[in-house]
This record gives structure tokens, C-alpha cells and sequence, in this order.
């Protein structure tokens, strides 16, 4: 179901999971989904984008909750698409940032140093096994995806929902007029995210021990940052073939690193 600019994932009981999937316009940038998560009253923003993305963002966000109601600011890794626009968030909200402790010092470096109100008790910095953040009566679970493709690197998955907020892990990429709407055959998807993933995820090992973690955790749907979400039987296909990918570390040899002077 589609609200404003916003697609309703989950919405019951009090607890509601929303998608943004077309904020960015045209060859502003990349395409990005960002996400709020709302239980008992309180709100949560994943993925929040760049700077060109608050104010659409915000007016999307209007349907559901007010920016200063905000609490969380999830970051599930450092890029610009992911922390751009938490200078603003800081100045207009009082949410607290969660990122992992090793971008507690790197994502001040967007932060204006004449901001007030922006210091360490605005961040909640997660080790690197991750941890629970409160929502609520709820709570979204930091889960690790380090050298997938950062080093510091989250997802968050709800236990409400049992949706799995995947990051860039599941990533495609589709065309603009591509409608948002999940994927439940992975056969035909593969193609536009097997390219990104051969480039972007470090190596077949961690890529194991992610997708055992998944298992074990059982989502009824991945959602990745960037593309399309997929559930029902796209979800083991998708972790089977992420378990036999070659990629990052595992396909470089000599010519890779061949000396042109």
C-alpha cells in the first residue's frame, strides 16, 4: 500500500514500517530508499540520504511523524548517501545518531563545528557484535555486516515486523520508473545486483558467515537501501546465491595490480 511518497512495509498493533523509494529525482544522485520505523509513539529514521534529500524526506516523512518527534537516526554505514544529511537532522531534530564505534569520529566531519548540541551524547556508537536499540515498546536489533561493503557496517531488523533493513546487502539496481513492490522470484532480479555485489562485498567468506547469521534470524523480508525488497521464496534463493558468490578480494590476481609507468 502506498501513502504519499511512502510505501506502508508493516502497519499493526501500534507498529508501522514505511519505504521511501523515489525521493531522489532524476540524475540527482543514486537512487536510495530511506525508512521510518514507528512503534508506541516514537520513531525511528534509517538510512536517512544526503543533504538533497532532508527536505523531500521531511514533507514525506509529515504523513507520519514531525521531525522533532524523531528519536533514532539509524546509520547502517558511513557514505554520503547514508549520513549526508545528518548535520540537519542534528540542528532540527533532538535524535540521537546510532552508528557503529568505528564512524563515531568521522561522521562529526559533516557537522558544522559551529553546531551546538552535537557531541558524543548525541550518538549511540554500537561494538561491533551490535546490540538492541529501544523503540517504544519495541526494539530494532543492530545486526553485524562488517566488510559488506564498509568496515563498520549494520543492518537493523525488526522483530515486530521481522523485516531485515539489509543496507546496501541485497542491493539493485532498476530504473527510475520501476515501481517499488517486492520481489518473490529471484531468477529474473539476480542480473541487477550480481554485478554490485561481485564489486562491493569483500569476499566469499564473510559473505558465509552473513548469510548463516540470516538463517539462523529467518526474516519474512529483506530490504535493501538501494532497489528492490524481497520476500517468500526470493529469500533463500538470494542467500544461496550470495553463499556461492565470488567477489571483492576473491577475483583480484596480478594484473589487478599491474604497475602502468
Amino acid at each position: 500500500m502506498s501513502l504519499a511518497a511512502g510505501t506502508v512495509l508493516f502497519d499493526e498493533g501500534g507498529h508501522r514500517c514505511v519505504a521511501f523509494s523515489s525521493l531522489v529525482r532524476g540524475d540527482d544522485g543514486v537512487q536510495a530508499n530511506q525508512f521510518l520505523i514507528q512503534d508506541d509513539g516514537e520513531s525511528a529514521v534509517l538510512d536517512p540520504g544526503g543533504a538533497l534529500l532532508y527536505k523531500p524526506l521531511v514533507l514525506a516523512l509529515a504523513a507520519y511523524a514531525r521531525p522533532h518527534e524523531m528519536r533514532w537516526v539509524l546509520c547502517t554505514h558511513q557514505d554520503p548517501d547514508i549520513i549526508g544529511s545528518v548535520a540537519k537532522w542534528m540542528l532540527y531534530t533532538q535524535a540521537t545518531i546510532v552508528c557503529s564505534q568505528l564512524w563515531g569520529r568521522f561522521v562529526p566531519h559533516v557537522v558544522p563545528g559551529y553546531m551546538k548540541n552535537a557531541g558524543s551524547d548525541r550518538y549511540l556508537l554500537l561494538p561491533d557484535e551490535g546490540g538492541d536499540v529501544p523503540l517504544g515498546k519495541s526494539r530494532i536489533r543492530a545486526v553485524p555486516g562488517h566488510f559488506m561493503h564498509s568496515v563498520g557496517n549494520f543492518g537493523f531488523y525488526d522483530p515486530t515486523s521481522r523485516i531485515f533493513f539489509s543496507g546496501d546487502i541485497g542491493a539493485s539496481l532498476i530504473p527510475s520508473s520501476q515501481p517499488y513492490e517486492f520481489v518473490t522470484d529471484f531468477g529474473p532480479h539476480r542480473a541487477k545486483m550480481e554485478g554490485f555485489h561481485r564489486r562491493y562485498m569483500a569476499s566469499n567468506r564473510v559473505l558465509r558467515l552473513w548469510v548463516a547469521m540470516v538463517r539462523q534470524m529467518d526474516p519474512v523480508a529483506i530490504v535493501p537501501q538501494h532497489g528492490l525488497p524481497m520476500k517468500g521464496d526470493a529469500i533463500p534463493a538470494f542467500l544461496d546465491f550470495l553463499e556461492r558468490l565470488e567477489c571483492g578480494v576473491d577475483l583480484l590476481g596480478p594484473a589487478n595490480y599491474r604497475w602502468l609507468g
